[in-house]
């Protein structure tokens, strides 16, 4: 299933859409700090584009003191905050979604949580529509920046 993806506004990689990975982390941090559970958050981007890094500055800014990885293997990682729980999901290497099922998905979602999802795409239909989507893409010619979309 092809990932939703956001309407580049045609000068995006020349104005502020456009971040640095610093900026990129600065802005996840400050997302982290001024979220609130319940929280779904779902992130897109092609391979490589910073999905795990933005998730990792969101979960320190929301405060996760230990360290966050990437849950490409495990599929679901869990970490404690004062606030609550968060999951950091990545459906990656799901074939279907029929596979969300064996991953705990419902609760997940309807957890007090915050929970971030990467490649949300392979949800499909059983991804609700009350989410706060992000997508990253790579700016043409500038590998050291990003286009960011969220809302």
């Amino acid at each position: 299933m092809p990932a939703h993806r956001h309407i580049v506004p045609a000068r995006a990689a020349s104005g502020q859409l456009t971040v640095s990975e610093s900026e990129l982390v600065e802005w996840g941090e400050h997302l982290g700090r001024s979220s609130s559970p319940p929280l779904l958050v779902t992130i897109t981007g092609e391979l490589g584009a910073g999905k795990t890094t933005l998730a990792k500055a969101i979960c320190r800014g929301y405060g996760v003191g230990e360290d966050v990885t990437s849950p490409t293997y495990s599929i679901v990682q869990q970490y404690s905050s004062e606030r609550s729980t968060v999951y950091h999901v990545d459906l990656y290497r799901l074939e279907s979604s029929d596979q969300l099922t064996n991953i705990g998905w419902d609760e997940l979602i309807s957890a007090h949580a915050l929970v971030l999802v990467e490649w949300p795409e392979r949800a499909g239909a059983r991804l609700p529509q009350n989410h706060l989507p992000i997508d990253l893409s790579y700016v043409p010619d500038d590998p050291s920046r990003r286009i960011l979309l969220a809302g």
